[in-house]
């Protein structure tokens, strides 16, 4: 099944918005010794959590998720759903348990472990995996990653792993709040997230619009004041040659 396809199977996905689908996973900082799991809403490019840890298996991937779910107000959600799943979850579109998001990720260890599968499907959520050795399935992850370790190069320079910590949230609040992201038409995550984003990029286009209108109706104006060159009137206004 497809990205696509599985994501039509949550609810409400007739279009795709932002917290149905998230994409996770891990980026290292060898100068601290730590890897720093990331999830990002994949719709809107907000970076929503951080887990940071020596270690890389399911349990940092719960801890992430349950973060991000209380994060986003989906914690109560999936937990109701959670006490309510009584069988195998279904992903057919139809059953009252469809999931409430759709998790994308590689095939790492931790990601396709038994105890990451388990919890998913205990909280709804659906999973989708990229192909094998194939980065550009979770370019949208690897994207933020490489956009973290290259605006904020100081980052792979910390060796106290609190100290990490505590920038990489500083990071990720600027990150959200004020990197204009190409993807989402230039806006910041946030404002795409929050649903500010559709109108500042309409108003940017009204404003592009009003701007070539003007400069139009400008280039006009001056072309309708040049002298016409072959008007013969113009020339008994021109000064005689050294100044006779």
């Amino acid at each position: 099944m497809t990205l696509t396809q599985q994501a039509a199977t949550v609810p409400g996905l007739g279009v795709v918005h932002p917290g149905s689908i998230w994409i996770y996973d891990t980026t290292h900082f060898t100068a601290a010794g730590m890897g720093a799991l990331f999830i990002e809403d994949l719709v809107s490019r907000r970076w929503i959590t951080t887990v940071l840890s020596s270690e890389e298996i399911h349990t940092q991937v719960q801890y992430a998720f349950e973060q991000a779910l209380e994060a986003e107000g989906l914690l109560d959600a999936a937990r109701e759903r959670a006490d309510a799943l009584g069988r195998n979850l279904e992903l057919d579109g139809e059953d009252e348990l469809t999931p409430i998001l759709l998790a994308v990720s590689d095939n790492g260890s931790q990601m396709i472990s038994v105890n990451t599968r388990k919890f998913m499907a205990v909280f709804a959520i659906a999973q989708h995996f990229g192909r094998p050795a194939t980065p550009t399935h979770q370019a949208w992850i690897e994207s933020l990653n490489g956009t973290v370790k290259h605006e904020w190069p100081h980052l792979t320079r910390i060796t106290d792993p609190a100290v990490l910590r505590a920038e990489l949230d500083t990071v990720r609040i600027k990150y959200n709040t004020s990197w204009l992201h190409s993807a989402i038409g230039y806006v910041t995550p946030d404002d795409d997230h929050y649903g500010r984003g559709e109108t500042i990029r309409k108003a940017r286009r009204d404003g592009l619009t009003r701007a070539a209108q003007a400069r139009l109706a400008y280039n006009l104006n001056q072309r309708k004041n040049q002298p016409n060159p072959e008007d013969p009137r113009m020339w008994f206004d021109l000064p005689a040659p050294n100044g006779h």
